[in-house]
This record gives C-alpha cells, structure tokens and sequence, in this order.
C-alpha cells in the first residue's frame, strides 16, 4: 500500500458512511451504498480497505459436488489466500443467503492474514464465532448451509456486483454500523478530504444546535454569519489541540 493510500484510509476511519454517501451524491453518484448488508457486530472501529473480489454464480450439480473441496485451485479457497492485507473481500452472492457464502474458519485464515473484513450481500455459517473475530464482517442474514449448495466460485477480483452496487477491484470500502459504502478508486483522495471537511463542520453543526440553534441557514449552510462562525470554531478547535 502506497503513503497516498494509507493517508486515505486514516482520513477515511474517521467518518461515517453517511457523510460519504452525501459526499458521493454531490458528485453524482446515487447508488454506493451496498444494499441489505449490516455488521455482524456493531461497535467495532469503521472498516476502510481496497476491495478484493470473489463472484458466485448458482451452482450447478454435476460441477459442485462436496468433493470440490479438495481442489487445490478451488477459487473460494484461493481468494482467501491471495486477498491481500488490508483489503476487504467483496462476495458477490446474488443477494441470496440460502447458501452461506463462508464461514468461521475461512474468516478466521482472513484475519490471520491480515484481511481488513469481509462483505457479502448473501450470508455467513458460523455468523456468532465470525461476529467475535478482530475482523470486520458484514452480510445478509445467518445461513448453515454450505455454498455448494447453491453459489459456485467462478471469478476472482474481477468487477462484481454487491446488494445492487458495483464494485471493481482498488474500489474504497467503507464500513460501519450503519453499512457498507463504495468509494470509486480515483475518487477515493478527494472523498476523503472532502468528508473530513463535512464531518468537522458537522460537529459544529450539532454544537449548535444542541445550544438551542435554529437549523435554519446552518444546516446546509446557505448563511454567511454561520459560515463565519465555523471557520472561527475551526481556528478555535485547532488551537485548543
């Protein structure tokens, strides 16, 4: 990972998905936010890594019998051995969690590796023991029974699509208790500065309104007393840290 790279990810920890998804649809992009998707566990610090793929299409019988395992090139077992550190890995599972995309001991060698999460918009088996790793996770609803049964591993960190959204390989991901955004790569440096500058003026924003301010003019900003104010609170901030 690049400075540039790492830079961004710092900046991007420290907002919410909510404040990207305003960010994005400033720039016109309306759907990044990965539909149906919620953590496994909230309260854990917010996701933020370059997407890794895996894309299921639906099993067919006489392909995907149990013994596929033991194929050394099996692409589900291949990704988590190639996804690299600090990437979260993306699964595309048709927003069907009948079959469980993984499961606790494949997320457990994802996290050994140094994986930063793991999204899919179909399910996980073992969702508590995968819940209780230091590895963020995120995903439709619980599911015991093996992907075999339905999803059949075709393609790895190729374009995908999750709950409804687009995500290509490099893409930001973002993750927190409210859900899982996509950030387009070349667009990832500016989005972070850009939401870094939202989330401060923000907390302005609630400062004064917790103080019995009006939103009016504040809240989007369209006065320029207000305008004035936060730039001072800013100075202010900087100063007092």
């Amino acid at each position: 990972m690049n400075d540039l790279t790492t830079a961004t990810i710092s900046k991007l920890r420290k907002v919410s998905t909510a404040t990207i998804a305003t960010c994005l649809f400033k720039k016109g992009l309306k759907n990044q936010f990965i539909q149906g998707v919620r953590p496994l566990k909230t309260g854990k610090k917010v996701m933020v890594g370059p997407a890794y793929t895996l894309r299921y299409i639906p099993a067919r019988e006489d392909l995907n019998p149990i013994e596929i395992f033991r194929d050394p090139k099996h692409l589900q077992r291949v990704a988590v051995e190639e996804c690299p550190k600090g990437s979260v890995m993306v699964i595309d599972s048709r927003k069907n969690a009948r079959a469980a995309s993984a499961g606790s001991i494949l997320a457990t060698r994802l996290m050994v590796r140094g994986a930063e999460g793991i999204v899919t918009d179909g399910g996980f088996r073992d969702s508590a023991e995968i819940a209780a790793l230091d590895l963020a996770s995120f995903h439709n609803q619980p599911s015991a029974p093996t992907n075999l049964t339905l999803h059949q591993a075709i393609a790895i960190n190729d374009p995908i699509g999750c709950g409804d959204v687009a995500v290509f390989p490099g893409d930001m991901i973002v993750g927190d208790d409210d859900g899982v955004m996509v950030i387009p790569a070349h667009l990832a440096d500016d989005v972070a500065d850009e939401c870094l500058r939202m989330t401060l003026y923000e907390d302005f924003v609630l400062e004064k309104v917790e103080n019995g301010e009006k939103i009016i003019g504040l809240y989007p900003l369209t006065n320029d007393q207000y305008s004035a104010q936060f730039e001072q609170w800013v100075k202010t901030k900087k100063a007092d840290s």
